[in-house]
C-alpha cells in the first residue's frame, strides 16, 4: 500500500476534530445546512464517532471527527488513523484544527493515519483503497513517511508464513536491506556455524530442511557510536521434540518478529543517516523435528564458554540470542538491544500490547519508558530479579535453558540472556508479542514490530540531534559482502 501523504497542491477536504468540550462552539459555527446534516445523523462528540458532511451539490465537504480530550484516560493518539478506513477514500483530507495539545499530537495523529494504510496483499488482492492525507503544516513528513514505510517493511515479513519466508527468505531480505544502505555484510550458513563456534545456533537449527544461519552487517563511520541490535528469526517454531500442540502453533510463523523489528529498526535508522555505527545479528533458524533435532537433557556448549544443558526444546529462542548476544558483546557498543517472541509468560504477565523489557541501566529504562510514552509505542519495565538467577541452575552444565519452576518465565528468561551480556552494558531485552489481535488505529491485525519506533525515537535524539537542531550527517561504508 501507498504509505505517502498526498500532494500539498491539490484539494483536501477538511477534517474538524471535536470533543465534548468544544462540539458547542464548533456546532454553532458550522452552516446551518452542515448542523442540520450532522443533527439529522444524531453525531454525538463520543470518541471514534465521525460524520461526513456533504455540500449542496452532495460531495463530501467537511468530515467531523470526535476525538477525547487531552487529559482524558486511555486517550489514544491513533484514533485519528481510524478515519483512513471511513472516509470516502477517492478524495485527499487534510486536518483543518489541531487533534491535541501541540506539534507533537499532529504528528501522532498523521502517523497513525499512514499506519493505519496497510494491507497484507501477498495472497488476496484487494481493490481497498485508503484516503490519502495532506501532511499538517510543522509536520516532518519525510520523518514520518520513514517510520510508516519501515513498520509495513516488518509487517510483510511477520505476515508471511513459513512456506515463503523460511531461513533462506529471511536472509534474502536482511542481505537485501544492508546492500540497499550499502551496509558491510557477512553472512555464516550450516556447519560453517560450528566452525566460527556458534554452537547453540548451530543445534537448534540442524534440523530443518533449511540449514541455520547468522546474518551480521554493519553500517556507518567506524568511529560513530556504536548501536547493536540483536533479532530472533526463528521463522517457524513447532516446539521441536518438545513439540507445542496445534492451538500454539497456529501463529508461530511471527517467531520471527524479533528479526522484524531489528531490520524496521535499522532501516529507519540508515534511511535517516544518523551518525551511529550500526550493526544488526541476526539468528535465523527453525525449530523443526527430524533425526537430526536437539533433544531435552542435551548438553551445548555457547559461543561465550558457558554449557548449557536443554531442559526443553521449546525455549529455543533464548539459545540462539545467546550466541549472538555474545558475539555483539565482542564489539563492545555503547546501546546494545535484542527483540524476540520469547515467552508466553509476558502475554500472561502484561497481554499482547505492552511488551515488557528489561535492563540493568536505570538511566537507558527511564529513557526507553519516555521515548515508549512519547511514541505511542508502549512497554512496561519488569525486574532482572537476581533470587531468581538460581532457577537456572543445573546439576551438569553450567545453566539449563529453563527454569526449574514454572512461575516467573520471563523474568527467568531475561535472567538467562543477561549471562551472556556484560553487566556494565547498556543492554536492554525486548520480549515482544509481535502481532496485534484485532485491529487498532494505527495498527491493523497482525504482524506489527513492536518498540521500533520508541528505539528509533530513543537513538535520534541521543545521538541525531532530532531535538538540537542538527544536520544530517553522511551515509554510510561502502557494501561487500563475505
Amino acid at each position: 500500500m501507498d504509505q505517502t501523504f498526498a500532494d500539498g497542491s491539490e484539494a483536501a477536504t477538511p477534517i474538524l476534530f471535536v470533543t465534548k468540550e468544544t462540539w458547542p462552539e464548533i456546532s454553532a459555527r458550522l452552516a446551518p445546512q452542515s448542523r442540520a446534516f450532522a443533527e439529522a445523523l444524531g453525531f454525538e462528540p463520543i470518541a471514534g464517532r465521525h460524520a461526513v458532511l456533504p455540500d449542496a451539490d452532495g460531495r463530501p465537504a467537511i468530515v467531523l471527527f470526535a476525538i477525547a480530550s487531552d487529559d482524558a484516560p486511555r486517550r489514544d493518539p491513533f484514533l485519528p488513523g481510524r478515519l483512513a478506513s471511513l472516509v470516502p477514500a477517492a478524495m485527499a483530507y487534510r486536518f483543518e484544527n489541531q487533534p491535541g495539545d501541540g506539534a507533537h499530537a499532529l504528528a501522532l495523529a498523521s502517523l497513525g493515519w499512514l499506519l493505519s494504510c496497510y494491507q497484507f496483499t501477498r495472497y488476496k488482492q484487494s481493490d481497498a483503497r485508503f484516503p490519502r492525507l495532506v501532511a499538517p503544516e510543522g509536520v516532518d513528513a519525510v520523518r514520518l513517511t520513514r517510520i510508516a514505510q519501515a513498520i509495513a517493511l516488518a509487517r510483510d515479513l511477520i505476515n508471511t508464513p513459513a512456506n515463503d519466508l523460511g531461513p533462506s527468505e529471511l536472509e534474502e531480505a536482511a542481505v537485501g536491506l544492508a546492500r540497499r544502505h550499502g551496509a558491510k555484510t557477512n553472512v555464516l550458513r550450516g556447519d560453517a556455524l560450528l566452525a566460527a563456534n556458534f554452537p547453540l545456533i548451530h543445534a537448534v537449527g540442524r534440523a530443518a530442511a533449511q540449514e541455520p544461519r547468522l546474518v551480521d552487517f554493519t553500517w556507518g563511520k567506524a568511529a560513530a557510536p556504536k548501536v547493536t541490535l540483536v533479532g530472533k528469526g526463528v521463522c517457524f517454531d513447532s516446539g521441536g521434540l518438545d513439540i507445542k500442540p496445534s492451538s500454539a502453533m497456529g501463529l508461530m510463523k511471527k517467531d520471527m518478529a524479533g528479526a522484524a523489528t531489528a531490520l524496521a529498526l535499522a532501516q529507519m535508522i540508515m534511511d535517516a543517516q544518523l551518525p551511529v555505527r550500526l550493526r544488526v545479528i541476526l539468528p535465523i533458524v527453525e525449530n523443526a523435528i527430524s533425526a537430526s533435532a536437539f533433544r531435552p537433557g542435551d548438553i551445548y556448549p555457547s559461543r561465550k564458554g558457558l554449557s548449557v544443558e536443554i531442559g526443553n526444546t521449546d525455549a529455543e529462542g533464548r539459545l540462539v540470542l545467546a550466541d549472538s548476544l555474545a558475539l555483539a558483546e565482542e564489539g563492545e557498543p555503547d546501546l546494545l538491544f535484542n527483540f524476540a517472541t520469547l515467552t508466553g509468560a509476558a502475554r500472561v504477565a502484561l497481554g499482547p500490547d505492552l511488551p515488557p523489557f528489561y535492563t540493568h541501566d536505570d538511566v537507558l529504562a527511564a529513557e526507553i519508558l519516555a521515548c515508549g510514552t512519547s511514541a505511542n509505542d508502549p512497554v512496561w519495565r519488569m525486574p532482572l530479579w537476581a533470587p531468581y538467577d538460581s532457577l537456572l541452575d543445573s546439576n551438569t552444565s553450567t545453566l539449563n535453558n529453563i527454569s526449574s519452576t514454572p512461575f516467573a518465565g520471563s523474568i527467568v528468561a531475561a535472567l538467562f540472556l543477561a549471562r551472556f551480556v556484560a553487566p556494565a552494558r547498556a543492554w536492554a531485552h525486548f520480549d515482544i508479542y509481535g502481532w496485534t489481535p484485532s485491529t487498532k488505529p494505527g495498527r491493523p491485525e497482525g504482524g506489527e514490530p513492536q518498540t521500533a519506533r520508541l528505539l528509533y525515537d530513543l537513538i535520534e535524539t541521543r545521538y541525531g540531534g532530532r531535538r538540537k537542531g542538527v544536520g544530517r550527517p553522511e551515509g554510510g561504508e561502502a557494501h561487500s559482502r563475505g
